[in-house]
């Protein structure tokens, strides 16, 4: 089987491509990656010797470039690739439109030429916008971002969409929930609450910290993704949330516990614009049309979390520092393969 993932050098990419070669040593993987700011190598240093893994740098909005990475008929195409950040894409939503919109139809446009198989396209449940409680957030209900971020990721959804009534695509859209785990950018609210703590610095909270937002660790994400890839219904949408609601302030609470430092760490700021204060997605059809089930309990993986960051101190300051790309310079020479 030949996998094209796209974004495979990010938090969940890389998580993904680790899993899936462990499960799948035959299969030819070829990760295309820009290698932005966020990407990191050292994700991946368990896999670079695999006999069937490959990296080009590329960019998802050249298709020169993905037509040229991309082997005909492979068999499924996973599409990472995106700008994330939402505080990012408040300051400018202008790169966020290019990587996330114009880089989709490119993708698309690539695949269908090259004649892919299975097209995966990773979204986000803050394409739903704020979901009032109880209410949870279903695969049906109707798009409603508040970023120019989650509108970004909007608008990728719908060319999807357009791909499969007008061409006939197999392609599946997955929106999941906030993750966490080992090897996230620490611009995120986890690792940068974590590595903050850890040095004694104070750890910003938008607001009241009452945002909910529902977590899940990245490895129950991938292996709901790898079910969705081999056994989903062409044309879908299936949503990968872990049930398990909380507040920044809460989850923050329990990193305090966990470290043990003292709640005066946690420093008021002013709040985002448009910031949505809850968000809640409905998993049932993952659950009972495939047959997909949660393996790490929140606070486990939260003391795991939290301890793999202590045991990767040097991870996290060349990420925050940027040294990561002399890192790149060091260990692998040039960064296309």
């Amino acid at each position: 089987m030949t996998v094209f993932v796209t974004g495979g050098a990010g938090f969940i990419g890389s998580q993904f491509i680790r899993d899936w070669l462990a499960q799948h040593p035959s299969d030819r993987l070829i990760n295309f990656d820009k290698l932005t700011y966020a990407a990191n190598l050292e994700n991946l240093a368990s896999v670079e010797g695999a006999p069937g893994y490959s990296l080009v740098q590329g960019d998802v909005c050249d298709p020169e470039a993905v037509h040229a990475a991309m082997p005909d008929a492979c068999d499924l195409v996973v599409h990472f690739a995106a700008e994330s950040h939402v505080d990012r894409s408040i300051l400018s939503a202008t790169e966020f439109v290019r990587a996330n919109v114009l880089g989709t139809q490119v993708m698309l446009d690539v695949a269908r030429a090259r004649k892919a198989g299975r097209f995966l396209h990773i979204s986000t449940d803050e394409v739903g916008g704020d979901i009032p409680a109880p209410r949870a957030f279903k695969e049906g209900d109707p798009l409603e971002p508040s970023s120019p971020y989650a509108a970004s990721k909007t608008a990728a959804e719908h060319l999807v969409n357009a791909a499969v009534r007008t061409f006939a695509i197999d392609a599946i859209i997955t929106r999941t929930s906030n993750n966490y785990g080992p090897y996230q950018f620490p611009e995120k609210l986890l690792p940068l609450a974590i590595s903050n703590m850890l040095a004694n610095r104070p750890v910003p909270v938008y607001g009241d910290g009452l945002q909910v937002r529902d977590w899940i660790h990245v490895a129950d994400n991938c292996a709901a993704l790898h079910l969705v890839a081999r056994k989903g219904k062409a044309g879908s949408t299936y949503h990968i949330g872990g049930r398990n609601p909380r507040t920044n302030r809460e989850v923050l609470g329990m990193l305090l516990g966990i470290l043990g430092k003292p709640e005066s760490l946690l420093t008021t700021v002013t709040d985002r614009p448009g910031h949505d204060r809850r968000y809640a997605v409905d998993c049932t059809r993952m659950e009972e049309e495939l047959g997909w089930t949660r393996e790490v309990p929140f606070e486990d993986g939260l003391r795991r979390t939290v301890q793999w960051y202590q045991d990767h101190a040097d991870w996290v300051a060349r990420a925050k520092s940027g040294e990561y790309r002399d890192y790149y310079a060091r260990q692998y020479g040039t960064q296309t393969r």
